[in-house]
C-alpha cells in the first residue's frame, strides 16, 4: 500500500497513515466508506458514492496499522488553478479523532503542489463547523439531498507552500515561454519545486483533442519539457551554467487523459552528475518523467538530456 506517516503528535498514535488507493482491494475497501457514511443511511443503492470523475481525481484515505480503511476523500480539479473536495467521510467507529483532519491536509497539500489557488466543495449541514476550523468560507446553501440533506458552498483560498522554490519556478515558467512557443499556448507551468521533487501542469482546454482527451503531442511535449526543466533546475541549485539539450526520448502511452495534465518527476527518477559541468565537461542527465490523471499514470517518459556548459573551457 502506497504511504506516508503521519506525525503522531496529530493524533496521539502513531498507528495511523495516509494512503493512497492502489489495488482493487484498497480501491474496494475505499469506497465502502464512502457508500456505508454517504449513501447507506439513506438508503441509496451500492454504486451511488461513484461517479464519472474517479479515474482524474486525488484519492486518499487514513489506515491503520493493519490497513483497515477509516477515513477518505477525494479531490480533482476543475481548471488550472480551482478544485473540488468531495465524498469527505470517517467511519462511524473513529469519528472524534481528527481523521477527517488528516484526510483534508493531505488533499489540501496535493492541491497546493498542483498549482491550485482555490478549493470549492459543498457541505453538509452537520460537517459545517469542521470546514470551517480549517479554513473554509461559507458562501450560501446550495440543495438539498434525499429531500433532507441540506449542502452548503464553501471555498478556501490556499497559501503556497513554503518549501516551493517560488523564484526559480518563475524563471523557469518565463525561460519556457519566452523562448518554446508551443509552451506558452499550452499555458505551461511549473506548480512545485522542493529539490526532491517538481511537478508542472498544463491547461486542459488549451490541449484537448476531437476526443475530449490531451493531444498525445501535447502530452510529450509536457514531459519533455518536465525533464528539461528538471536538468535545468538542477544546474540552478548548484551554480552551474549550461545549455540544455534532449539527445533522446521515449514516451509510452497508457491511457487517455481526461483531465487537468500533470507532469511529475523527482529526484530517485533521475541520474547523471550534474557536478562535471564545474569542470567543463558535458553531462548526460537521465530523467523519468510521469505524467498522470488525478492519481493514475496515463503516460511514462525516458529523457536522455546532454548539458553542455556555456563556460569557454574545453571538454
Amino acid at each position: 500500500m502506497n504511504s506516508n506517516l503521519i506525525d503522531p503528535s496529530a493524533t496521539n498514535s502513531n498507528q495511523y497513515q495516509i494512503c493512497t488507493p492502489k489495488t482493487e482491494q484498497e480501491v474496494a475497501a475505499y469506497q465502502h466508506v464512502r457508500f456505508n457514511e454517504l449513501r447507506k443511511p439513506w438508503q441509496q443503492p451500492k454504486g451511488s458514492e461513484i461517479d464519472d470523475l474517479e479515474s482524474q481525481a486525488v484519492h486518499r484515505m487514513v489506515c491503520d496499522g493493519q490497513g483497515n480503511v477509516l477515513a477518505v476523500g477525494r479531490l480533482h480539479k476543475v481548471s488550472t488553478t480551482d478544485a473540488q473536495i468531495r465524498f469527505m467521510a470517517v467511519d462511524n467507529n473513529y469519528q472524534g479523532k481528527g481523521l477527517g483532519n488528516l484526510v483534508l491536509e493531505a488533499l489540501e497539500q496535493e492541491a497546493v503542489k498542483q498549482g491550485v489557488l482555490e478549493i470549492q466543495l459543498n457541505a453538509r449541514e452537520v460537517a459545517l463547523s469542521f470546514y470551517k476550523k480549517n479554513g473554509y468560507t461559507l458562501i450560501e446553501q446550495v440543495h438539498t439531498l434525499y429531500d433532507e440533506v441540506k449542502h452548503y458552498s464553501m471555498k478556501k483560498m490556499l497559501v503556497e507552500n513554503p518549501d516551493n522554490c517560488a523564484q526559480s519556478l518563475s524563471q523557469l515558467k518565463q525561460s519556457w515561454h519566452n523562448t518554446i512557443p508551443m509552451a506558452k499556448a499550452m499555458q505551461l507551468q511549473p506548480s512545485f519545486y522542493n529539490r526532491d521533487e517538481l511537478y508542472v501542469v498544463a491547461d486542459r482546454a488549451a490541449n484537448i483533442n476531437l476526443h475530449n482527451t490531451m493531444f498525445a503531442g501535447s502530452i510529450y511535449t509536457l514531459a519533455t519539457l518536465t525533464g528539461w526543466g528538471w536538468v535545468q533546475l538542477l544546474l540552478n541549485d548548484n551554480n552551474l551554467s549550461a545549455d540544455i539539450v534532449l539527445a533522446d526520448g521515449n514516451i509510452r502511452y497508457i491511457k487517455p487523459l481526461n483531465g487537468e495534465p500533470l507532469a511529475k518527476t523527482s529526484a530517485k527518477f533521475a541520474s547523471g552528475k550534474i557536478a562535471a559541468i564545474s569542470r567543463g565537461r558535458k553531462v548526460r542527465i537521465n530523467v523519468q518523467v510521469n505524467v498522470h490523471d488525478g492519481d493514475n499514470v496515463v503516460a511514462e517518459f525516458h529523457g536522455k538530456y546532454v548539458a553542455i556548459p556555456t563556460s569557454k573551457e574545453e571538454d
